[in-house]
């Protein structure tokens, strides 16, 4: 079991650096970053754009992995994304993992006056821009073209450190993005679906689970094949809350066969809001136990 964490990127970076280098310190094994133009109750709080902060963060570490979570066709397409992509990976020396999904009917669409269209809409974009993303990755030059998206000899020189391609971590609930993620991810990330109840919302993980499952098998995939990421801040309580409950997390994910954890960097209120010393016990008290296979 890997444990990640995310960084919000609402701090000056004055504030947020001591943050990134401290996920490396505390021994968590990855790290990540929100990729919207603004976000639901923070929305006029103060925020940063994801790429150039997380390659600030590559240049403050040196072993974690970092990505965001997630990246979305939402106001990003594939041609100028895969530039972005590649620059990151190369400053981060290939530990970007890139966490992308279909995005939702929120601020990122609205503050570009853009249509929200369809949930069929969103995923028949959803689809293209993973594709083209794809091909533009891993082809030296590319052109296509869909109803959202179109490339036109599009170059990918120097390409990716990590080769052929940055591992793609597709954020997906529904059955068409995980078709998708089975097909292109190297991993799979789900946030379970939304209920007050804690206890169904962990038989919704379960379920979610067993259908990547299927997926995988349709796809002729091994079930061993993609990591398997939970971000565990989106039920009804928040994972960090004690070092108790955080085990719990842990200890459920694992027992549900995710590879991967994902929490939140304490916040002082609202969203998260947590205590930092819980966070400093945790690194302290779980994460060795996990890095020395006694969990």
């Amino acid at each position: 079991m890997r444990i990640g964490i995310v960084i919000l990127p609402e701090y000056r970076w004055w504030i947020a650096e001591p943050k990134w280098r401290a996920v490396e310190t505390y021994g968590f094994d990855h790290a990540w970053t929100y990729d919207h133009l603004g976000w639901r109750s923070l929305v006029d709080e103060p925020w940063f754009g994801a790429m150039p902060t997380l390659t600030a963060a590559a240049m403050v570490t040196s072993r974690i992995r970092l990505g965001t979570l997630v990246a979305s066709p939402n106001f990003r397409h594939p041609v100028a994304f895969s530039r972005e992509v590649t620059a990151l990976d190369d400053v981060s020396d290939g530990r970007l993992q890139l966490g992308i999904g279909a995005g939702g009917t929120g601020f990122d669409l609205s503050v570009l006056g853009s249509d929200h269209g369809t949930l069929r809409d969103r995923t028949d974009r959803f689809e293209e821009f993973v594709e083209l993303l794809d091909a533009v990755l891993t082809r030296d030059e590319t052109t296509w073209k869909g109803t959202y998206f179109q490339a036109v000899e599009a170059r990918s020189t120097p390409g990716c450190v990590q080769q052929p391609r940055v591992p793609f971590l597709i954020a997906a609930n529904a059955p068409r993005s995980m078709r998708l993620a089975a097909r292109f991810g190297q991993g799979w990330l789900t946030n379970g679906d939304r209920t007050e109840n804690r206890a169904d919302w962990w038989r919704s993980v379960a379920t979610l689970s067993q259908r990547m499952n299927e997926e995988l098998d349709i796809a002729g995939r091994r079930r061993d094949s993609i990591d398997r990421y939970l971000s565990v801040d989106s039920a009804s309580f928040y994972s960090m809350d004690s070092v108790e409950r955080f085990r719990d997390v842990v200890g459920r994910a694992d027992e549900l066969g995710f590879t991967d954890v994902v929490a939140h960097w304490p916040r002082s209120d609202g969203v998260y809001a947590g205590n930092e010393s819980v966070l400093e016990q945790i690194a302290a008290e779980v994460l060795p136990t996990l890095r020395s296979n006694t969990w």
